[in-house]
Parts: structure tokens; sequence; C-alpha cells
């Protein structure tokens, strides 16, 4: 196991070129070994077959000269066969005749018996060791027209052996000529595979020069033609994730460009009033001048926390965990009953089911709600009522809140959430960033945020909505 740990993690670490021949390389030399294998196993087949056919036929000679018509067992052996038999067996031949009681016997009388008694009539070939030479011998049983004298046996077992050296020779030669024939082939092989491997590659040599010509700020898309329909989705992903890049960074430009003007737009505005101030010796202009820069002081702190909450909720990473809403509920609502208080606003709990619980970033959803909160006790006049609640089905969960305020158009509602973007009655107190921060906290969770009209009367119902996790 630990073997074929380090073998993948090798092949992790390695180039395409090397993946493919550590993978391909040892396939083509085991499938060539199994080819070698079954080469030399077809190679003794087809020789025993071969000189089988002679063992055969000087067996069926010695039996057609078996005579027991003088009384006893008489073989006249083929002598001319033999010699011929010899020349192609490459070596000595044995040959053994013994009746069924063993009393009679010419020839090698310790040729090697078979291992199992054949069939009578049907010859028999199986392979030996005799004098420590391997040996390959036939034995043919039959019955005699008569016991011969001297013994009572009624049948007579025929073997006829010769040394299989002819036989290990030629199918050593059939097998180095196959084994130079698929070195061949192998190679061949390998060669072609380089050139094709080579050619497919070439694409993806061309695709990395281009990448790598490329400036840092160049995102436009990699083209997809001329390439392999398997590296097409690798360069469409790519493609996607640039083009999210590039979208990020607009953005962020955008957003630099309206911070920074936000910002400066507040540092002029002290700039003035500080300036005012310096030049003012009536008392009361001066505390006038004092508590404006005050008031500005304050919309440029809120301005600048807006700014790095949007920063944040566009950059910090989700950790989504099981939390439960009637908490968060109250506690946004005890931190922003004092702002409301000061309006003598009613600001209320609609207390969801005690085992209402959600699965998000706990703190970007506080955050957001924070911001809808007041949001809207900003625009909602004195004496007014805002009502906090949560809900959730299968489909995901929501954070409502809902007020009795002026409400929002139908033009307005959909386009407020846009970054900077403000309303009719921005000049209560509206950056354009807090609906910004709190749809950016949603698409976070791939939820969003909904503004509707209210279901009864004036007012506005914001929703922040969040679908359930997959799986």
């Amino acid at each position: 196991m630990s073997a074929l740990r380090r073998f993948t993690d090798r092949l992790r670490r390695t180039s395409l070129w090397q993946r493919l021949a550590l993978l391909l390389f040892p396939a083509l030399l085991l499938v060539t070994g199994i080819e070698l294998w079954m080469t030399r196993h077809d190679a003794l087949a087809a020789a025993n077959a071969a000189y089988d056919r002679s063992l055969l036929g000087a067996l069926k000679s010695i039996d057609a000269n078996i005579s027991t018509a003088s009384g006893g067992l008489s073989v006249e052996l083929p002598y001319t066969m033999f010699e011929f038999f010899e020349l192609t067996a490459s070596g000595q031949v044995f040959f053994r005749v013994a009746t069924s009681d063993g009393l009679v016997e010419l020839g090698s009388a310790d040729l090697p018996a078979p291992p199992v008694e054949p069939p009578m009539g049907v010859p028999a070939f199986y392979d030996a060791t005799y004098f420590g030479e391997a040996v390959r011998l036939a034995a043919y049983r039959r019955d005699l027209d008569r016991a011969p004298a001297g013994s009572t046996g009624r049948s007579v077992l025929i073997q006829v052996g010769e040394s299989t050296r002819s036989r290990q020779e030629f199918t050593s030669r059939f097998v180095r000529s196959a084994a130079l024939r698929d070195g061949l082939i192998l190679a061949m092989l390998l060669c072609g595979t380089a050139l094709a491997l080579a050619a497919a590659l070439r694409p993806l040599s061309r695709l990395a020069r281009e990448v790598q010509a490329r400036t840092p700020d160049d995102l436009t898309r990699i083209a997809e033609t001329d390439l392999p329909a398997e590296v097409r989705p690798l360069v469409a992903a790519v493609n996607q994730q640039m083009a999210r890049t590039q979208e990020l960074v607009a953005q962020q430009r955008q957003f630099l460009d309206d911070a920074s003007h936000q910002l400066r737009t507040h540092l002029t505005t002290l700039q003035m009033q500080a300036d005012y101030a310096r030049r003012e010796d009536d008392p009361a202009q001066v505390r006038a001048a004092l508590d404006a820069l005050g008031t500005e002081i304050s919309r440029a702190t809120r301005s600048a926390q807006q700014l790095l909450a949007l920063g944040r909720s566009d950059t910090v990473a989700v950790a989504p965990a099981e939390f439960d809403t009637a908490e968060l509920l109250r506690e946004v609502a005890v931190d922003l009953l004092p702002l409301a208080r000061a309006k003598r606003i009613d600001l209320g709990i609609h207390a969801p089911s005690p085992d209402l619980h959600a699965v998000g970033d706990r703190g970007l959803l506080r955050e957001a709600l924070s911001n809808l909160v007041a949001n809207a006790i900003a625009y909602t006049p004195a004496a007014g009522t805002i009502t906090l609640f949560a809900a959730g089905d299968a489909a995901g969960w929501s954070l409502n809140v809902e007020d009795d305020g002026p409400g929002l158009s139908e033009d307005e509602r959909a386009t407020l959430g846009q970054r900077f973007r403000r309303g009719t009655r921005a000049d209560q107190g509206g950056f354009g960033l807090g609906l910004a921060i709190v749809r950016s906290i949603a698409q976070r969770h791939r939820g969003d945020l909904r503004l509707e009209a209210r279901g009864a009367g004036p007012g506005l119902h914001a929703i922040i909505w969040w679908p359930r996790p997959a799986g």
C-alpha cells in the first residue's frame, strides 16, 4: 500500500509527458509479456501436434509388425522408419512392447509407464523424464489374438518415446522470432505514441505561451478555437473565472471611486465648516458652526463605518453554522432600541417558533439585519412602528423588517440596494450604503434582498432571504 501511495504521489508531481510514460510504458510491457507467453504456449502446442504425428506413425508401424503366430510374441521393427524418426527427433528413440501381465516384453523395459492406463484402442501421449532427459511418449494398448507362450496376458502395451530437444529448439526459435517482432512493434508503438502526443499537446503549448505573454491586467477571454475537445471545458472554466474576476475588479474600482468621492465630500464639508468657524467672531455663530461640524463628523464616521462594512461583506469568508433566529432578533433590537426610543418608535419583535434555527454566517447576517433596522429607524417618522420577525420553510430562511413609514415606490424598490444609490429621502441621513451592505451579505449566502410594499397600509417590508445549504 505504501509503494502504491508513493507511486501515486510521484504521478501527481510529474508532467503530462512523464505521467503518460509512467502509465503507458508498463502497460505496453505487460501486454508484450503476455503476448510472448501466449506465443510460447501456442508454439509448444503446435510443435507437439506436429511431432506427435511422427510418434503415432512409429507406434502404428510397430503395432502392425506384432505377431503371435509362432506361439510367442514377435515384433519386426521398422528400422528405416526409426532412423528417419531419430533424425527428426534430433536424439535417441525408445520403444517398448509388453504384455499386460509384464511377463513378456521387448525394447526398453524401464521406459516410464503412462500416468493413467490408456483406454483400449486409443493412443495416449504424455511427458516424462528418462535417464535425466525430458522425453515425449505415446502409448497404445490393444488385445492380442491369443496369449503368447509363457504369458497369460491377452493384451499388449506399445510405447514409443523420443527426446524433446528438437521440440524445445523449435519452440525457442519461434519465441525468439516473436520476441524480436514484438520488440520492433513495441518500439514503433512508442515512437508513434510520442509523435501523436506531441501533435496532440501542441495546442496546449501554444495556449501556455499565449497566457504567459499576457499582461497582468489582461483579463480577456482565452480563445477556444483549435483546442482539443477535452481541454475546452477547462478553458471555459478559466474564462468564467476570469469573467468573475473582471467583474470583481470593476466592482472594486467603482467602489473605490465612489468611496473616495464620498469621503472627499465629507472632508471638504468639514474643512469649509472649520474655516467658517475660524472667521466668525460671534460666539453664537461659532457654536452653530461647531455643532454643524460635529454633525458632519458623525455623518463621516457612519459613512466610513459603512464603507468598511461593505468591503468586509465582499471579502470576508462565509462560515455557515446553525444559530437561533429568535436570539439574533433580540440582540439587534436591544442594540438599536436607544435610537428607536429617541424617535419614540415602537421597535418590537414577533418571536418565531422556539425551534426555528437557521444555517448561515451569524456575524454577517447580524450586520445585515442591523443595517436594515437602522435604515428603517432613519426613515420611519416619529411614533411609528417597526417589527422584526424571522421565517423558514423547506426552501430557506428569511429575516424580516417591516415598518409603517412612507415606503418606497416600485421603481425605487427595484433600484435601491445598489451601491451609493440613494432614495428620494436621502437627505434624512442616508448614504446609499446600508441596503448595498445587506444585499451583498445576502448574495454571499446565495440569497437576495427583497423590498416589498407593506401588506396593510403604507410602509416597507424588507426581507433578507437565503436558501438551505445543498445536500
